[in-house]
């Protein structure tokens, strides 16, 4: 059984139970293999004088940290069953031990030692608080899983590229700006964080702590920081409006976001996309803060079900399905949700088409749901010639003065029309709004170029006023 040994933070931490260890099997003249001579605990190791190995070289040809402790597991299992290992600080925090553990199935036996990162908890002075402790070589990755909270506590920095890659982390989550305390050896100086790849001294000692940073104090936040916001808004010292608002009081405000979140996007303006993002996800954090209050779901429901719907409807990714294009994936989406929303017919999945939808959106979704079904146009002439029907029919009822009629029938018109754009391929909300935006745009031309003419644009005939139109289209073209 390989056997595992601690040698702690500094020379002096090995402990007697592990240095007799140790002296056996080098009596014996098993293998004693060292993880890195590049600490103050390796000193334990030469101060016993034995014949031993040091396993810097793995660290030089290993790609990255997760390969490191793969690499130093599977040479210290190539050693054999009587190896010994020496690794600084306590061995259970280890990660080429717990790499050891798994290849072998948890048979080996470990003597653990003073841990390292406890040494830097004091330093950090986290002592008698909750913190997260994370290797620098594991940074990104624990950030990319939303596991990093503060106080934090990041260690193994050992190299002035190793900080810069912290740097960017560490500054993306919380703020270039804020504070830290950067430990070297017995020294720990206050430093801001996009100052930590420009320190004079870099060793396997290099930590960097930051502390828990008050609310108002903070320049970068996270969803649990808006979701602390509009709770502290909502209570009795808060804010008079925020105190009063319910999920009925506030629903529209979320279909005004989506439609300036559009506009954003239409106009190509990063920052205002930036923004109106922002206010979409407060209306969200918002309802969820109000559901909260009265115990029907929290802010964390919500998160999950968004998270599994996208894992379950997504079965081409996660699961067995599979799709060669957008088409096929839309496909897989659709029949996965109607699985989800046990909708057993079509129909069931053409009235769970929102109501308050956009006519033109609503439309279009229907005429594509009730398709699944097969009831639909062959192609974009069958649908043109329906659109004619209806037309014709739209006049007749207009030439009989039936206002009711007349109505009923504009809407066929206008359905029948979603169709044609359907078939076609088209996104018929986006075309008429981009239509509407162009008619806005050449009016407003027209208009100029009339008053420019020194014309009363109420007194314009139709024939000049579409000879305005006609010049505001092709000056904008």
């Amino acid at each position: 059984m390989i056997t595992v040994i601690g040698l702690g933070v500094t020379a002096g931490d090995l402990t007697k139970r592990g240095e007799e260890a140790i002296l056996r099997a080098a009596k014996s003249s098993a293998p004693v293999l060292v993880r890195t001579a590049h600490t103050r605990s390796y000193q334990s190791v030469l101060d016993l004088g034995i014949e031993h190995t040091c396993l810097d070289g793995v660290y030089e040809s290993s790609r990255n940290f997760a390969t490191l402790a793969k690499n130093l597991a599977k040479k210290v299992a190539e050693a054999g069953d009587n190896a010994v290992y020496l690794v600084d600080g306590a061995a259970t925090e280890d990660n080429s031990v717990k790499a050891l553990s798994k290849r072998l199935r948890g048979k080996l036996e470990i003597i653990d030692g003073v841990s390292k990162v406890t040494a830097l908890v004091r330093a950090a002075g986290f002592e008698g608080c909750s913190y997260t402790a994370v290797s620098a070589y594991e940074l990104a990755e624990r950030a990319q899983s939303g596991a990093l909270t503060l106080p934090l506590l990041v260690y193994d920095m050992d190299d002035r590229a190793l900080a810069g890659d912290c740097k960017l982390v560490l500054g993306d989550l919380f703020g270039e700006e804020t504070q830290t305390r950067y430990i070297w050896g017995d020294k720990a100086t206050k430093t801001p964080i996009y100052a930590l790849d420009r320190q004079k001294n870099y060793d396997y000692t290099s930590a960097v702590a930051i502390e828990e940073t008050p609310l108002l104090e903070k320049t970068r936040f996270t969803l649990d920081d808006l979701r602390e916001i509009i709770v502290r808004l909502r209570k009795p010292n808060g804010c008079p409006w925020d105190r009063v608002q319910t999920n009925e009081s506030i629903k529209m405000a979320a279909v005004e976001e989506a439609y300036e979140l559009v506009d954003a996007v239409d106009a190509c303006d990063d920052d205002k996309i930036l923004e109106e993002t922002g206010d979409i996800l407060l209306q969200a954090v918002f309802h969820a803060v109000l559901k909260e209050e009265t115990g029907a779901f929290n802010l964390t429901d919500v998160l999950t079900g968004i998270c599994n719907k996208l894992i379950t409807r997504h079965t081409h990714v996660f699961g067995q399905d599979s799709a060669e294009n957008a088409s096929g994936a839309l496909s897989v989406w659709e029949k996965n949700k109607m699985v989800e929303k046990h909708q057993t017919t079509y129909a069931d999945a053409v009235n769970d088409v929102p109501k308050c939808f956009p006519a033109a959106m609503r439309a279009q979704k229907v005429g594509k749901r009730a398709a699944k079904a097969g009831m639909d146009f062959s192609d974009v002439r069958s649908a043109e010639i329906r659109l004619q029907e209806e037309i014709k029919e739209f006049f007749e009822a207009y030439q009989s003065g039936d206002k009711e009629a007349v109505e009923k029938e504009l809407g066929d018109v206008l359905f029948a029309a979603v169709n044609v754009g359907r078939k076609a391929g088209c996104d018929c909300e986006k075309a008429l709004k981009e239509s509407v935006d162009r008619f806005a745009k050449r009016f407003t031309k027209a208009e100029a170029l009339a008053l420019a003419d020194g014309k009363v644009v109420t007194e314009l005939s139709e024939e000049l006023w579409d000879e305005y139109y006609l010049k505001a289209k092709e000056s904008l073209r």
